[in-house]
């Protein structure tokens, strides 16, 4: 992207405190994982009691290694951990809300939030396969653990298009009508 995904902003909100407030509406506790950026990323981080930072060195690795750290991040005896990504800023504090309930009334390993039959973020994974996640090849991401049995899937249809909405590129931010901050909000 060339500047930090975290510190693109929907109308005043930096994506990073939209989406913790979002999330933490669903969760007891979010890991924010930083890696790139993290110097400029960790001052914006909202202070909040049930958030918790941890920091990716590795973060060059892809996104499975980030995934790896915050579940090292993780309290003993946890559930399940629900795995959102940056660059997916739109997704509704009812969505969260959902594919949690889903996961908990549901006997699936995994839920995944779909929007028009499209897999999207965030997907909640259960404790069970953490183990998975930490030896899964980082190359081939968490894709590999979600697609390695259909029959522990569930999905969790949501009229929300946040969940699909990945902006990777200045392109993504534009065709979604957002904007990328001003060079001078990075100094």
């Amino acid at each position: 992207m060339g500047f930090p995904k975290p510190l693109l902003k929907i109308g005043g909100e930096t994506y990073l405190t939209r989406l913790a407030a979002a999330m933490l509406t669903a969760v007891d506790r979010l890991v924010v994982v930083i890696g790139a950026h993290a110097a400029l990323v960790r001052p914006v981080v909202p202070a909040h009691p049930r958030l918790v930072i941890v920091e990716n060195p590795d973060f060059a690795r892809g996104q499975l290694s980030s995934l790896k750290r915050g579940l090292a991040g993780l309290r003993p005896g946890v559930r399940a951990a629900m795995v959102h990504l940056i660059d997916h800023p739109k997704v509704e504090a009812a969505t969260f809300r959902g594919v949690v309930e889903a996961f908990l009334h549901d006997e699936k390993s995994i839920v995944i939030a779909r929007y028009g039959g499209r897999r999207g973020h965030p997907v909640v994974f259960s404790q069970a396969l953490f183990a998975e996640l930490l030896q899964a090849s980082e190359e081939l991401g968490a894709r590999v653990v979600v697609n390695a049995d259909p029959a522990r899937v569930g999905y969790f249809d949501v009229n929300d298009p946040g969940v699909v909405l990945d902006l990777d590129t200045p392109d993504d931010v534009a065709r979604a009508g957002l904007s990328k901050p001003a060079k001078r909000d990075l100094e």
